[in-house]
């Protein structure tokens, strides 16, 4: 347990687990970087029919990035640029894989945790689930195409209220914003996440791979150019993200200065 990813088959269905259970399922940069060549693998592979994403145990689903690493692995422009491209290699995999994703969330599903939820097709989670993005807590932006795959589920003006409020709400408040596909039991969040997957499962494949494709051609990811691009690791030359990182590891509130 803890720190990997782990892959599963149940029939023509695969099992991803986040595992990081000590640390809420946050994603450490290995975790990231095995994501995205989970997903890839999958997706070439024509004996899977659906592909359930889960956290490991019951308290989280994923509470974003591993900010215990920052320090070492995201601490300046430069560094951030390279964990991004592995962080968006991950998103991509996940919203180009050819199957459909279900999203199984137990408890937390906040951050980067959100933005992964936010890419599957169906996403199924229990009534004490909680869900936000308090990156601006960090001194942090939300890059433009996690963004957009945000406003794209919820809407310009829920994304909004997520990324400026950063505040944690509960699933009820979630499905209404349309960031959940449905609210069961904390109990029945596992057998009802396989069971959507298995009347998946039980269609044509070829229709479910078209229909995803079809709808991914429908809502399609804006067009970023470098500068837009670049621009979400401006953050990291600020005084505030500083402020922000130390604040979270210290468990303080961050007093930040606008420098």
């Amino acid at each position: 347990m803890g720190d990997k990813l782990t892959i599963g088959r149940n029939g023509d269905m695969a099992i991803l687990t986040l595992d990081n259970p000590d640390r809420m399922n946050a994603l450490t940069l290995s975790m990231w970087r095995d994501l995205g060549a989970a997903m890839q693998q999958l997706s070439d592979d024509d004996s899977v029919r659906c592909i359930v994403l889960r956290g490991a145990g019951t308290k989280a689903f994923a509470a974003g990035a591993d900010i215990g690493e920052f320090a070492t692995q995201r601490s300046n422009r430069e560094q951030a640029r390279a964990y991004a491209q592995i962080t968006t290699a991950a998103m991509e995999a996940i919203e180009h894989c050819r199957h459909p994703v279900v999203a199984m969330i137990h408890g937390v599903c906040v951050g980067g945790g959100l933005e992964i939820a936010s890419l599957c097709d169906i996403r199924i989670c229990g009534e004490s689930s909680r869900f936000g993005a308090p990156v601006g807590q960090l001194g942090l932006t939300m890059s433009c195409a996690e963004l957009g795959a945000l406003i794209r589920l919820a809407g310009r003006s829920v994304a909004m209220e997520i990324v400026l409020e950063g505040r944690i709400f509960d699933a009820t408040e979630a499905l209404a914003k349309g960031l959940t596909s449905r609210v069961v039991a904390d109990d029945a969040v596992e057998e009802e996440a396989i069971a959507t997957a298995r009347r998946i499962a039980r269609g044509a494949p070829l229709v479910a791979r078209w229909h995803k494709a079809a709808a991914n051609k429908l809502t399609p990811s804006p067009a970023l150019s470098e500068t837009d691009i670049e621009s979400a690791f401006d953050c990291f030359d600020t005084e505030d993200f500083r402020i922000g990182a130390e604040a979270f590891n210290a468990k303080q509130k961050p007093v930040f200065k606008g420098k």
